[in-house]
């Protein structure tokens, strides 16, 4: 059967894909020959990985798609790997502690911010990283907002006027469409020039453009870009890489790996100048060091614009399709990449230092990945858990005097916050008002509200889901423990549901049904998991009962009118000067403001004169 789809393989680039008995996808390729690379895996005599000889054992079937190119080839097997994940692909992990910095083209005034999150919404956006060096990173973009006018705050501070960045030359006065989205959008490419390693283009750049208001006798214009061109100046210092050709854009990659990870360091060296260094992680078994190497180029320069493709990649090993990756990167540059596996002098020292990074790397995760498995393990024992807790919950209560109560539910996976699956809850228990607040009840609606959809679910059936709680921790004493369980024991999801809490005095845990907390030790590493996830939770529901309380400060009595949005807002403020007045106008009068019409006049007057 696999002899008779392999002989039907044509002889032109394109991608395969492996399935098994199930029709799962096993793995999916590309190659410039597709039958040639299909049967070089069933050759006998062949000396494959251990990974590769399993999966050849289980391919069943084998679909193909012709490309024109190897370069839509390429493409194609990223998006459909990232579309599939399959087993026996190498991928990428997405490490949270390597932030990247976003630029949201798909607005109309674009916003520049640090994230760990890459969300691909809109194809527009764009993200540049990820950055190993944090400190750094912020260093950067906190020079780049003092320099450049950029909008500072991601909404308005007053409806009618600019805030004080405006005045002081910070922000061009976006709030208030003071600038053109044309005009804004070209200072936000010249930071975005930096953070794809442009320094020097764009310091060409700004350097022309004083010479051209000094000329025109701007010298107050012609001093702003002074200032930007030192500032610009001082980012790269102390960052100097010697290398023969200092004219020649480069990027290094190399990877440190053990058993179970793979550490991946990419270094960015913009005219001799180290200009940025990426990290990226995967998993060892996934692949070879070369078939990793391979991935991460692919999907790095897949996500970059053209202008941020060097002229020359150095790598640590000889790539498995080194022919196929270099002709697409140099058609989408527009000029020849060259991939090179240095031997020696200076090139060759280059990719020792990367490797040397990407092995402290590597320890650093080895030693975290450590305390975590300790921190679990004792956790185990303290709590007499028959495993270890794969996936721990936290809950906590945040409110002044019963006002803008809200709760928080932060996830910790194998010991680390996994803040995509964070949440927070409105309370809406009605006898929770100002002056009158109750942390039980409030404990117990969110807990109910949690595991509605367990109920009725056999303990085989609970085992099986995906965001199954391991073990449960109560921000509070025995009171608060006991509201919760009392709660669950109702829903008859305790057993199975390993429920705890942590009182904050003494750091001690609390058992459901026991009177006395669990012997234990404030500083042992099983209680600072568990302190570590009550102050997560706690800052969690403190900050977003901070973004309530502002919320209901900023409320207008024009957020109430249906259909009246908050550019309506503006344009009735601007024209009207205060609610009173739009309060006693006419609905001709309110017709009078642009974008207003008959309907919205009407709602806006009803609202008002409701008699």
């Amino acid at each position: 059967m696999l002899d008779h789809q392999i002989r039907l393989l044509p002889h032109e680039p394109g991608v395969y894909l492996m399935r098994d008995y199930q029709g799962d996808i096993l793995y999916i390729g590309k190659s410039k020959r597709l039958r040639s690379r299909v049967r070089s895996y069933f050759q006998p005599g062949q000396d494959h990985s251990p990974r590769i000889a399993l999966m050849v054992q289980q391919v069943a079937n084998i679909e193909f798609i012709v490309t024109d190119t190897e370069a839509e080839a390429l493409a194609l097997e990223a998006n459909l790997i990232k579309q599939h994940q399959p087993y026996f692909n190498v991928l990428l992990k997405d490490d949270k502690k390597y932030p990247y910095v976003c630029i949201t083209w798909s607005e109309a005034y674009p916003r520049i911010f640090i994230t760990r999150k890459r969300r691909l919404n809109h194809p527009r956006d764009r993200y540049y990283g990820p950055y190993v060096d944090t400190h750094l990173l912020r260093q950067t973009l906190r020079l780049v907002k003092r320099v450049f006018p950029l909008r500072q705050r991601p909404r308005p501070l007053f409806k009618d006027r600019p805030c004080l960045n405006y005045d002081i030359g910070r922000c061009p006065g976006v709030c208030q469409g003071l600038i053109s989205p044309e005009d804004y959008h070209k200072i936000v490419e010249k930071v975005a020039m930096i953070f794809q390693g442009r320094t020097e283009e764009l310091l060409e750049k700004l350097s022309a453009q004083m010479e051209l208001a000094a000329n025109q006798l701007k010298f107050e214009q012609a001093g702003q870009i002074r200032d930007q061109i030192k500032a610009v100046q001082g980012l790269g210092i102390d960052q100097k890489v010697t290398l023969p050709d200092d004219t020649i854009s480069r990027d290094a990659i190399a990877l440190a790996a053990d058993d179970n990870y793979t550490c991946i360091q990419l270094f960015q060296i913009r005219a001799g100048r180290l200009v940025g260094r990426l990290g990226f992680f995967a998993d060892t078994v996934s692949g070879t060091p070369e078939s990793i190497l391979q991935r991460v180029l692919e999907e790095h320069y897949l996500q970059v614009d053209a202008v941020e493709i060097p002229s020359e990649i150095l790598v640590q090993y000889p790539l498995p399709e080194t022919d196929i990756l270099a002709n697409w990167l140099g058609k989408k540059k527009g000029k020849k990449v060259n991939i090179i596996v240095p031997q020696k002098q200076q090139k060759a020292e280059l990719i020792r230092l990367v490797e040397r990074n990407a092995g402290y790397e590597l320890e650093n995760t080895k030693r975290h990945a450590q305390q975590n498995l300790l921190a679990l393990e004792d956790l185990a024992q303290l709590l007499d858990l028959s495993s270890l807790p794969h996936r721990i919950e936290g809950y906590d209560i945040s409110h002044i005097q019963g006002s803008n109560a809200v709760a928080s539910q932060v996830v910790f996976i194998d010991g680390v916050s996994a803040k995509q699956s964070y949440r927070h809850y409105k309370i809406k228990n009605p006898n929770i008002t100002i002056g009158h607040s109750d942390d039980f009840a409030s404990l117990a609606e969110v807990l109910s509200r949690r595991f509605r959809s367990y109920q009725n679910k056999s303990e085989t059936e609970l085992l099986q889901l995906e965001d199954y709680p391991d073990l449960i921790m109560i921000d509070g004493g025995k009171g608060q423990l006991s509201s919760v369980i009392k709660i669950l024991e109702n829903m008859n999801l305790v057993p199975p549901l390993q429920v705890i809490s942590l009182a904050k005095k003494r750091e001690e845990i609390f058992l459901p049904g026991q009177s006395q907390p669990v012997t234990s030790h404030p500083e042992q590493a099983g209680v600072q998991l568990l302190r570590k996830v009550r102050d997560e939770a706690h800052r969690f529901a403190v900050t977003f009962h901070r973004q309530q309380r502002l919320k209901k400060s900023r409320h207008s009595r024009l957020d109430d009118i249906p259909g009246l949005g908050f550019q309506r807002q503006k344009q009735l403020l601007a024209h009207f000067h205060s609610i009173d007045y739009i309060r006693e106008a006419s609905i001709e009068k309110l017709q009078e403001v642009s974008g207003v019409g008959p309907a919205l006049a009407r709602e806006i007057y009803d609202y008002f004169h409701p008699n």
